[in-house]
């Protein structure tokens, strides 16, 4: 599922006209195209929208700018790619702002007759800041990690960043002098809500009470989760939003949010290559959010129960799990992410009968599993006896969410490098 190949089934080109589902543009009478946006699978969507204009439109009429993390640089003809926060890093920095302010600067200068074509995955909002005034680019970070730290879901963290960014809510859109917006997203969020997938940069509010709303909706989740610890000039800044009438929604005539990659698509690549291996398939869905732990303790559960229920026959299962999971971090957290947690609470349930006949696998499908260098973890019975010559107690690294230090030490870790997609995460276990 890689972006660049989403982006060749979503759009193509049929002579002068360029096609998105139903809708075409002429590419003669198209005077312009500025392409913008930001994620990690960005890159390679750059890379194939130029592919599929060609060299010669791309050199006339193409210009373009987008935020990528420092890994997934790639050589690209116009669309420069912006190195916006360092691997494995996924807080907003001040090059994302740098990166972001020349986002709203290119497609202000977009008039009637041109197209914007706006590139979004997963890891589009820490990599798209852009703080509306007053708020800082120090108190967005700081509020962005304690949102993380708290146990935010991906909607939760995207609804507050939203309230304080320009571009974030529909401002690339508002910003946008185009006659045209056509954005191509890959969905890293359950339910592929378009408001919250990069926090929803060129999806307009349905109303001008939308702002207040969210405003609001932002105190609440503040005081929920993070209460006496919420910067004070955020507190303040969001009050007065959800006092304030909203400015008037100027945006082009046409917008076309186009969903082209989600994380059911992942699963459903997962389980015809499972059932190619012979294997019989059980899959969970792809809307798993919980907390990381009891979502592993779980899935374990349900292998279990799979393995004893089939015992004394030859089949094999492959048992398919999507979503994306948060943690609960305690005041001084080791090292790990949510499919590394998941792997080890799957570990720790099983323990008792030493993963006999379970293999079970959890990764982020973007190749990046919280601040470390893995994807995520395998477990199976060999890993568990490398743990006990060890001497490592696997409830111990769990109760300390220090995940990583556990599996680098077993030789557990799943490590891909960047995948450039973002897709949520894709859990797999094998029962034979």
């Amino acid at each position: 599922m890689r972006a660049d190949r989403l982006v060749s089934a979503a759009l193509r080109r049929e002579e002068n006209q360029l096609i998105l589902g139903d809708a075409s543009i002429d590419l003669d009478q198209c005077k312009k195209i500025g392409v913008v946006g930001g994620g990690k699978g960005v890159a390679q969507m750059a890379t194939a929208v130029e592919k599929l204009l060609g060299s010669q439109i791309a050199k006339e009429k193409v210009s373009g700018w987008v935020n990528v993390p420092a890994d997934c640089l790639t050589d690209t003809q116009k669309i420069h790619l912006h190195a916006a926060r360092p691997a494995g890093i996924n807080e907003p920095t001040l090059s994302g702002v740098v990166g972001s302010e020349k986002m709203l600067a290119l497609v202000s200068g977009l008039r009637e007759n041109d197209l914007c074509l706006t590139l979004l995955t997963g890891g589009g909002s820490a990599l798209m800041p852009a703080p509306r005034p007053p708020v800082t680019l120090a108190a967005l970070l700081e509020v962005t990690r304690l949102l993380m730290n708290h146990g935010a879901t991906i909607r939760e963290l995207n609804t507050v960043r939203t309230c304080l960014s320009r571009i974030k809510g529909g401002g690339l859109a508002r910003a946008c002098g185009a006659g045209t917006l056509w954005s191509l997203i890959v969905s890293d969020v359950v339910g592929d809500p378009l408001s919250i997938i990069a926090s929803g940069p060129t999806v307009l509010p349905q109303n001008k009470a939308t702002r207040k709303n969210e405003a609001q909706e932002s105190l609440k989740i503040l005081e929920r989760l993070g209460p006496n610890h919420t910067p004070v000039p955020i507190i303040n800044f969001l009050q007065q939003q959800t006092t304030i009438d909203d400015d008037q929604i100027n945006a082009p005539n046409t917008i076309i949010n186009q969903i082209i990659g989600n994380n059911a698509m992942a699963l459903d690549a997962a389980a015809q290559r499972a059932q190619q291996l012979d294997y019989k398939l059980i899959s969970l869905g792809s809307e798993h959010q919980g907390e990381a732990s009891e979502e592993g303790r779980l899935f374990a559960v349900r292998c279990r129960k799979i393995r004893e229920e089939t015992k004394g026959t030859d089949d094999r299962f492959c048992v398919l799990s999507g979503g994306e999971p948060v943690v609960n971090l305690g005041p001084q957290p080791g090292k790990g992410g949510r499919n590394q947690q998941f792997v080890l609470a799957a570990l720790t349930e099983l323990a008792e009968d030493a993963m006999r006949g379970v293999t079970i696998l959890s990764g982020g499908t973007d190749g990046e599993d919280g601040p470390t260098d893995a994807a995520g973890a395998v477990a199976d019975s060999e890993l568990f006896k490398r743990a006990q010559q060890k001497k490592l107690n696997p409830q111990e690294f769990l109760n300390r969410h220090d995940a990583y230090q556990f599996f680098d030490a077993c030789d557990g870790l799943l490590r891909t490098g960047p995948t450039h997609t973002n897709v949520m995460d894709i859990r797999v276990a094998i029962i034979e």
